[in-house]
């Protein structure tokens, strides 16, 4: 909208110049959400079924490894092969396609773009306070809010299938995540910009909340998950993935995993990429906060290995970064990951951003409550001439995953809970919350479509992967079987 100075007068008759854009009433914003209804009713969301010019999925599969390390590429189909949750987790290009033929709202959030359960998980706050929150941004784009639902809401049917769940536990876990969605939806709707901008989840309120809804073994499960996390640091790192060569600490070698740089490219080329990724570190300081970048001065380069990481960003190009600091036993290990670009990009407007690196950046930190305070990106060449994007942050930094395929259906309910409530705030921070809450209502029918559609893309989930794990059998595709 324009901005216009035109004076206005006020109640006692002086002239006060109207300065800035207008922006929409809280009226006006919920008449827009109801008017969505009109163009994609919210049982509209319920259907799925494959376009007839739907593609070979094995093919958008096979499309999205040309680009990425080819001999790193059959550990990618080996891990999706596993079973029709893994295969999901490695199938987002796939579900964007799909996701494009479905109903549209027409109202816009920065999504995650692959909001499947396992990128939920505990994370450090620069406070260092222990929080939950969406871990992965990879394909990050401005888009219809509801893609990243369900998108979710498959990923609750397609675990809960691995784990022997009936229909009705399953449907119980996807309309409870639904429902928190909305109800916090609502709740964000009525609170302050800046309220919606600093809430977060801390682990100290999940305790208190869920203390008394868990039984006593679950209870320990849950405190040995966040011990865990707290413990999964750079000195962990250190001492877990380093050894003593010649009395200096170097990143050990456990192929094809993790690989050092001199042992993956021995000679000239292993100093020429080694150089490569120093200059990507020297660089890549420009993109953090000037306080960010004097503490990251205060250490220096000691070793570089190439990482396989995930299950759909095996292939692409991963280093892990060695620094120390003081001493020995001063630590920081970054994780430099291409950042390609985003599978939703075929179906949405161009990114404003040309460095995908710095895509994924700013929907990180426009949809977290507190990032990494190492994040930020780069922009270099490769070996092979080709113009390169990456993002940087710490490798562990307190992270703690949830163990999905132990959860009991009760287990998964609660955890669908904070699922649903923490993707509404990371939605609520950038779309229009008082427009998708006021089109979400106060009933259950969005609750319920989104039910029906999970069952449904569930189904087509296990075809895909029974398509895969056909095309190894036939040849077609060679899988390899490494964890």
């Amino acid at each position: 909208m324009s901005t216009t100075t035109a004076p206005v007068r006020s109640a006692n008759g002086q002239r006060t110049p109207r300065l800035g854009r207008r922006v929409a009433t809280p009226y006006e914003r919920a008449e827009r959400g109801k008017a969505a209804r009109a163009t994609a009713p919210r049982s509209s969301h319920g259907e799925f079924s494959p376009s007839s010019r739907r593609p070979d999925p094995v093919e958008v599969i096979e499309e999205q490894s040309a680009s990425r390390v080819p001999e790193l590429v059959p550990i990618r189909y080996g891990r999706m092969m596993e079973s029709p949750f893994r295969f999901f987790r490695g199938a987002a290009a796939i579900m964007a396609g799909d996701l494009s033929r479905t109903p549209r709202t027409g109202i816009t959030a920065q999504l995650c773009g692959d909001a499947h359960l396992v990128n939920f998980r505990l994370l450090a706050s620069p406070e260092r306070r222990l929080t939950f929150d969406i871990n992965d941004f990879d394909e990050t784009l401005p888009g219809p809010w509801e893609w990243d639902v369900k998108r979710l809401a498959a990923s609750f049917v397609i675990a809960g299938r691995h784990n022997g769940f009936t229909a009705a536990e399953r449907r119980s876990v996807v309309t409870t995540m639904v429902r928190f969605y909305r109800e916090w939806m609502r709740r964000f709707a009525e609170m302050t910009n800046l309220a919606v901008w600093y809430a977060r989840v801390d682990v100290e309120q999940l305790e208190s909340e869920f203390r008394d809804r868990l039984t006593r073994s679950r209870r320990r499960r849950v405190e040995r998950t966040v011990s865990s996390a707290r413990t999964r640091d750079s000195l962990r790192a250190f001492n877990k993935l380093t050894v003593l060569v010649d009395g200096e600490r170097r990143i050990a070698s456990d192929p094809p995993l993790l690989v050092p740089i001199m042992e993956l490219l021995p000679g000239v080329q292993g100093d020429v990429l080694a150089e490569q990724l120093n200059r990507v570190i020297d660089e890549y300081r420009e993109s953090l906060q000037a306080d960010r970048r004097v503490l990251l001065d205060q250490y220096r380069l000691v070793d570089v290995a190439r990482k396989v990481v995930g299950v759909g960003s095996v292939g692409t190009r991963c280093w892990i970064v060695l620094m120390l600091g003081r001493d020995d036993q001063d630590p920081l290990f970054l994780q430099v990951k291409e950042a390609e670009t985003s599978v939703l990009a075929d179906y949405l407007p161009a990114s404003e951003y040309v460095n995908q690196g710095e895509r994924v950046v700013s929907g990180q930190r426009l949809m977290q409550a507190a990032s990494d305070i190492y994040l930020g990106w780069h922009q270099g060449t490769g070996l092979d001439g080709q113009t390169r994007y990456f993002y940087v942050r710490q490798l562990y930094d307190w992270k703690g995953i949830v163990p999905v395929d132990e959860m009991p259906p009760d287990g998964m309910r609660s955890f669908a809970e904070l699922c649903g409530a923490t993707l509404a705030r990371a939605h609520a921070r950038s779309g229009d919350r008082i427009a998708i809450a006021s089109y979400l209502g106060r009933s259950d029918v969005f609750d319920r479509a989104l039910a029906a559609f999970a069952e449904a893309y569930a189904d087509q989930n296990e075809r895909d992967h029974a398509a895969l794990v056909d095309a190894v059998k036939s040849g077609r595709v060679t899988a390899e079987s490494i964890d």
